[in-house]
């Protein structure tokens, strides 16, 4: 039970560290605190002790629980007089048995006592709400979330086949600021940055929906976890991941918890258009795998295609990646480990036969698997995909030399939901102009300008 003590008001101040905006909560006598906010003087605050925490906070002004580490949990609640094996039970009910609404109230593990006085103080929802499932002709389900403060994101839910599992493909950002020249994100800008809470709040929407398509619900009895209906993750949505580093990287620790959502990280993976210190962070502190937006094999080319070449060069990028991957790899769990190179075939601009034998030189240079894919096309933009002929020859070339390489096949498209096809710059919310096109090299001029 929470200690009940003779009265007292929260003082909160809030600090904001880039879009994560933290909390300081702490005790102090009536008559020396500062009223605190409405938010926080609805929820009876005199019924806790708080010890000072910093905590991430939601829209209205509470602890937003999505995306708070099991750690994090566990020190707040032992603060509030709580034993800490009440994080761990509130930390499986979020997640390992998630269904339903995530109402705390409605939590069966947690006692009644627990549950009343711990609801008004925190937030489940992520600050995002789902409102509206796309479905393609395929399967692929395309997610709208609005967000807490404006704006929209997109995650899509890819249905098993042929033996795979279900995917999950989750947004880090409102918009990216990366301008790679063939992506529809691209076109929007960065507008904002995701908290750790409303990516973790993307997976347990798109669980919930499918367990409640299970027929899971709250008022399912519950006899220990329940069979998760995502196998993968993929960070390959809107923005690019490692420019919101820090969210993304919290965000990581709740998905890998084994007490938490419990994926393998395996079953997790992460891309970036080669943002070279952040990935090694990146790979140096998460486990989860690394996959590398790579889609030229030249700087002239790429640093047309991906402006963030210009900046982190193919050497740089390619020499931190052997660096980090393979037998010899300072970060001992990244020995056995593979980098995932990602391929986007663009007619005339990246697909010629010497791109094929440098990809192929590229590939075999460090430990990797390539995945090979079709472009997608959007309005307004000047790329065609390469014909099926090319993607062919390439795989032919790659898988030749010895280098483990998949065609990814087009999922979604016809609902914009596919790789690159993702956002709305139209929307008003947060609206931003489009970043400038950059102009294409001589080389491939002809080809993207017709």
């Amino acid at each position: 039970m929470l200690r009940a003590l003779r009265p007292r008001v929260w003082r909160l101040s809030v600090r904001s560290t880039g879009n994560a905006h933290l909390s300081t909560i702490c005790a102090a006598p009536a008559r020396r605190a500062a009223p605190a906010p409405k938010a926080v003087l609805a929820h009876e605050p005199h019924l806790v002790d708080a010890a000072p925490q910093s905590l991430p906070l939601s829209a209205d002004g509470r602890v937003a629980l999505l995306g708070l580490p099991l750690p994090a949990l566990q020190r707040w609640l032992v603060n509030l007089g709580e034993r800490q094996s009440r994080a761990e039970q509130l930390f499986a009910e979020l997640y390992r048995r998630a269904a339903g609404s995530g109402d705390v109230l409605r939590m069966q593990a947690l006692s009644a006592d627990f549950r009343s006085r711990l609801a008004p103080l925190v937030d489940t929802s992520g600050d995002v709400t789902l409102t509206s499932v796309v479905p393609a002709s395929d399967g692929t389900r395309k997610l709208l979330f609005a967000l807490a403060g404006g704006g929209t994101v997109e995650a899509v839910i890819i249905p098993a086949r042929n033996g795979s599992r279900t995917t999950l493909c989750v947004s880090s950002q409102l918009g990216c600021a990366m301008n790679c020249q063939f992506c529809a994100t691209a076109r929007m800008g960065l507008r904002r940055n995701l908290t750790a809470a409303q990516m973790v709040g993307q997976v347990l929407a798109a669980k919930r929906l499918l367990l409640a398509e299970a027929g899971v619900t709250d008022d399912t009895p519950r006899t220990g976890s329940i069979t998760n209906p995502i196998g993968n993750i993929v960070w390959m949505g809107m923005g690019e991941p490692l420019h919101n580093v820090n969210e993304v990287m919290t965000a990581l620790e709740v998905v890998l918890d084994p007490a938490g959502l419990a994926f393998s990280h395996n079953r997790v993976t992460v891309s970036t258009s080669g943002l070279v210190p952040a990935i090694r962070r990146f790979v140096t502190h998460s486990t989860a795998s690394l996959a590398v937006s790579l889609n030229a094999t030249s700087d002239e080319v790429r640093s047309y295609i991906m402006p963030v070449n210009r900046k982190h060069p193919l050497d740089e990028l390619l020499s931190t990646l052997r660096e980090l991957f393979g037998p010899h790899s300072p970060v001992a769990h990244r020995r056995r480990d593979v980098v995932f190179l990602e391929y986007v075939l663009l007619a005339g601009v990246n697909d010629t036969d010497a791109d094929i034998q440098r990809l192929v030189d590229i590939a075999r240079s460090l430990p990797c698997k390539v995945n090979l894919i079709t472009f997608n096309p959007h309005d307004g933009t000047p790329f065609k995909p390469s014909p099926q002929e090319a993607l062919l020859r390439f795989r032919h070339a790659l898988a030749s030399a010895g280098v483990v390489v998949t065609i990814r096949e087009s999922r979604g498209d016809d609902q914009m939901a596919a790789c690159g096809q993702l956002g709305k710059p139209e929307e008003t919310e947060l609206y931003k102009p489009p970043p400038p096109r950059m102009k294409p090299p001589p080389s491939i001029r002809d080809a993207v300008l017709g």
